[in-house]
């Protein structure tokens, strides 16, 4: 079973951060081609790539932004937090056999609507491949009580 952490909204503070890393691999692009119907060849044939700007396969920019979702589901917030918003800016082509790098960190807290904005962003090496943010609703110690 997968470990799924849990920050209230009363844990979280503006300036916090949460990581996570992940190589991308050639199954892992075939199987989101599955999971998604995306099959454009840019993703999964070789020799089409090579006719590309990218000179090469490349993952899709989705799979990359996926890493994003990671982070917030189960690292933090974590446990019972929901998407509201996401924005997201496809900067640099992932290749398979990249480490993406995904960062997220808390930039406001609206303590009212239990909503925590987020900057997130996904580097493989030193390249900024997905830059955005991301609008969270968090669950507060009372509700989670409830």
């Amino acid at each position: 079973m997968t470990t799924v952490g849990q920050y209230y909204l009363e844990d979280l503070a503006v300036g916090m951060m949460a990581d996570y890393e992940r190589a991308v691999t050639e199954d892992m692009i075939e199987s989101f081609a599955d999971v998604s119907g995306d099959y454009n060849p840019l993703h999964l044939d070789e020799d089409y790539a090579q006719t590309t700007m990218f000179k090469g396969r490349i993952a899709h920019g989705i799979l990359s932004a996926s890493f994003i979702s990671k982070v917030f589901g189960t690292i933090m917030p974590g446990k019972g937090s929901v998407y509201i918003s996401q924005n997201l800016r496809f900067l640099a082509p992932v290749r398979i056999g990249d480490t993406v790098v995904t960062s997220v960190e808390v930039t406001d807290i609206n303590i009212e609507k239990k909503r925590v904005s987020f900057k997130s962003r996904c580097r493989v090496d030193r390249t900024v491949v997905v830059d955005g943010d991301a609008l969270i609703f968090v669950p507060t110690r009372a509700r989670a009580a409830a």
